[in-house]
């Protein structure tokens, strides 16, 4: 498990998504809800940061953000993308990992210069170095070094930096 995975506390007998208000105020969901949404289809790229922007998510300069994409609910202000990275057509960036029996938070970092192809899941706790690449459909559940490309499910390094 990442060290930068944050457990969260047990809270009874049930699976941890049961008392996912407990975790997080369930009006600032709401907010996150509608502001996450809204971006996953505005047609200004320009908006989309906007809007990330106002859930907390840490967005830099130039950044482009396909359609269809969906950030974490519940924690996007754990997310952050350096300057002038693109994150592909539908892919998915969660902070948060609800199992049966245990629950975790954990930031993702996706560095400067990143592709992030089309329909990729990006797992908490995930850092992406500057200048990688992830190939479309793949699922990041660990570090992608600086420079790297990496594809798959689960995605691995299949070309180191150059």
């Amino acid at each position: 498990m990442s060290r930068r995975l944050t457990r969260l506390p047990d809270y009874g007998p049930l699976n941890p998504l049961q008392y996912w208000y407990r975790h997080i105020n369930p009006l600032r969901v709401v907010w996150n809800f509608i502001c996450i949404y809204l971006a996953k289809y505005a047609p200004s790229l320009t908006l989309k940061c906007w809007l990330y922007r106002l859930t907390g998510a840490k967005i830099g300069r130039n950044v482009s953000i396909g359609l269809a994409v969906v950030f974490d609910i519940f924690y996007p202000h754990l997310i952050r993308i350096d300057d002038n990275s693109v994150i592909g057509y539908n892919s998915v960036i969660l902070c948060h990992d609800f199992r049966v029996k245990e629950a975790f938070t954990g930031p993702v970092h996706i560095g400067r210069d990143v592709l992030v192809g089309a329909n990729s899941t990006i797992l908490p706790g995930v850092s992406i170095g500057d200048g990688a690449t992830v190939s479309a459909m793949s699922l990041v559940n660990r570090d992608i070094p600086q420079g790297a490309m990496a594809g798959g499910v689960p995605a691995r390094v299949l070309r180191a930096a150059e």
